[in-house]
């Protein structure tokens, strides 16, 4: 007795079972979609990260550096014209993406060079021992080829676009390619090149030296005054002199932040000294104007305490890492302001402009007479006045 056996198609099945299968397979299409997102996401937010970090310390680093220390105070006058043209705060972050990738290099380069100085270590213990002998000829052979083999990975990482990934994994495969493509150097000479041009570092230089010099000339007469004063006793003339360039030092510090504001967002030397527009943009903002003005001196009071003792050569762009942390969102804070005064037309009820400059009073007053104490604890002593970091380079004054 034979059984039937009915053999079933997979094409025959229910239209209902097609529909549910193709509605997982779009379900998992999209729970895969999302995760691709979300992965690419962090990613992306962990990039930016990273670029601030690298650019808060390029900024520091440079800010040590006499004349490029020009190029961090032209970003900072850049970044708070940026955020005075625009009025959001987010666009005072400027280039952190290409500082990434330059963040990426030097990190990538450090971690590759890692095994070249522990080669050479081993290069030159072998030398103390047995100057000249067999062993130490090998290390320094073996030394040689890292070294070269380092050169060439860095080199090639930064072709596939300086990311950290490409320092950690050569590619071999994508390289034997690269070197059988036609026109080689010419997309060498054209990638460093637009990435260098991109950087904007002549306009950043001159934007920050034109700053400098404007905040230099308006504290020029204010500091001249308490530095004379400081070589005569205060029953002598000197204490009318520290009363009188204490005065002009406030009035001074009222004006020159949002000045350079200004000077960024117009990009003429003569919006330095444009006072009469600054006191109209105040009536305009006035409380936005006090907030600024007092998170910008209060983040420059503790940055006087780093300035009691030099630090080693060294390290010195460790202290001028804060000095950069600090005075960063200030000049974002007072983009702001400006940005809010040039949305309005109109002056702001008296009431609001008079509280506001009442309460300008205690603060300029706490400022310049916190800064007038610190000659007697600065490294520097009277010509630390010159210092004024807050409004000047990021780093010291004497660094120059």
């Amino acid at each position: 007795m034979m059984t039937d056996v009915q053999i079933l198609d997979p094409s025959e099945n229910s239209p209902a079972d097609f529909e549910q299968t193709v509605a997982q397979d779009e379900a998992g299409n999209r729970v895969w979609a999302r995760v691709r997102k979300m992965a690419g996401a962090i990613s992306s937010g962990l990039d930016w990260l990273f670029g601030l970090l690298s650019l808060l310390v390029g900024l520091a680093v440079l800010s040590i550096v006499p004349f490029l220390n020009f190029l961090s105070l032209g970003y900072l006058l850049h970044a708070s014209g940026r955020v005075a043209a625009t009025g959001k705060l987010r666009s005072g972050f400027v280039g952190i993406r290409k500082a990434s990738v330059l963040g990426s290099f030097f990190l990538g380069a450090w971690i590759i060079f890692l095994p070249i100085r522990f080669i050479s270590g081993l290069w030159q213990d072998a030398e103390l021992v047995a100057p000249g002998s067999h062993g130490a000829e090998i290390w320094h052979t073996v030394l040689l080829a890292f070294t070269t083999l380092a050169a060439l990975q860095i080199i090639w990482a930064c072709l596939r676009g300086g990311r950290l990934r490409h320092f950690l994994w050569p590619a071999p495969v994508r390289f034997s390619k690269w070197l059988s493509a036609p026109d080689k150097l010419v997309t060498i000479r054209n990638s460093v090149t637009n990435y260098i041009v991109s950087l904007r570092l002549p306009y950043y230089f001159w934007l920050g030296a034109r700053g400098f010099v404007g905040a230099l000339i308006w504290l020029a007469i204010p500091v001249g005054i308490l530095i004379l004063a400081a070589q005569f006793a205060p029953d002598k003339g000197g204490g009318i002199l520290s009363v009188l360039g204490g005065f002009l030092l406030m009035l001074v510090v009222l004006h020159v932040p949002f000045l350079q504001t200004h000077f960024a967002l117009e990009k003429r030397f003569r919006a330095l000294f444009a006072i009469r527009t600054i006191r109209q943009m105040f009536k305009r903002a006035p409380w936005a104007f006090w907030l600024s003005l007092f998170i910008t001196l209060l983040f420059a009071l503790p940055l006087y305490l780093l300035k009691i003792e030099l630090p080693p050569r060294e390290i010195a762009w460790l202290p001028s890492l804060l000095f950069v942390v600090f005075i960063f969102p200030a000049r974002l804070l007072v983009g702001w302001a400006v940005a809010r005064a040039n949305r309005r037309e109109t002056p702001r009820h008296w009431f609001f402009r008079w509280t506001s400059r009442f309460a300008l009073v205690p603060v300029v007053v706490f400022y310049v007479f916190f800064v007038y104490l610190t000659q007697y604890l600065s490294w520097n002593g009277s010509l630390s006045l010159l210092e004024q970091h807050a409004f000047m380079v990021p780093a010291p004054l004497m660094n120059l």
